[in-house]
């Protein structure tokens, strides 16, 4: 009875519906899982990054020296940087035209770094989505597959004149499995896509911030001119 009811021989012995629904979700965990280290190495880099070109910009060094060293050697990672190097440099352009107006100029480095934001935003929510998907559908299709399981379990119930715990055990245990292996894949992706949708909105929030006190400084700048 040990031996029949054993996990690997329910998921052998399934229907070929719940074998379907089992691997589609232990691919769907797999891929998941992926992506929570790929995020999280992303996002903790983004952190990291961040926090370096902050100290370094308020430090008090010269904007077009740190403009040159960060466009030799630049880093994708940092959010921070890619939105200073956008800004500055749409700030160069427009001031070397000649006499630009200084709300022009101003104008021009916002929406640079507007699209820079948006860009930074584009990298952070990569894959979420799917996240979010599998965390929400998974449970449904292990629920699918509960049902399915119990339906077979009636089914040979019917057959039978006499019902006992071992007719409707195996067709139980196989729904179980199903609900399990549908909770597997869904409350990690769940937990994951929370986390790292409050971390990006952190990121975004301090994207933005820093855009607008790089904006404050552009612009004392441009009217000195």
């Amino acid at each position: 009875m040990q031996e029949k009811l054993s996990i690997w021989s329910l998921i052998v012995d399934a229907s070929f519906i719940v074998q379907l629904l089992m691997l589609a979700m232990l691919i769907a965990s797999f891929l998941s899982w992926v992506m929570i280290f790929q995020r999280r190495s992303v996002i903790r880099a983004a952190i990291r990054s961040m926090r370096e070109f902050e100290e370094r910009f308020w430090s008090g060094a010269d904007l077009g020296q740190l403009y040159r060293e960060v466009s030799q050697n630049p880093n994708e990672d940092c959010g921070v940087e890619n939105i200073f190097r956008a800004g500055l440099k749409e700030f160069t352009r427009l001031t070397h035209q000649g006499k630009a107006h200084p709300d022009v100029v101003m104008n021009g480095v916002q929406r640079s770094m507007r699209v820079a934001i948006a860009r930074e935003e584009e990298k952070l929510e990569k894959h979420l989505p799917f996240l979010a998907t599998v965390g929400s559908t998974t449970p449904y299709m292990g629920l699918f597959g509960t049902v399915w399981g119990i339906m077979n379990s009636f089914r040979g119930l019917a057959t039978m004149h006499t019902a006992t715990i071992s007719v409707v055990a195996p067709g139980i245990a196989e729904a179980l499995i199903t609900t399990a292996i549908g909770l597997f894949a869904a409350i990690p992706a769940v937990i994951a896509f929370n986390r790292f949708t409050a971390q990006s909105e952190s990121l975004m929030s301090n994207y933005e911030t820093f855009a607008d006190e790089f904006s404050s400084i552009l612009y004392r700048r441009v009217h000195a001119l």
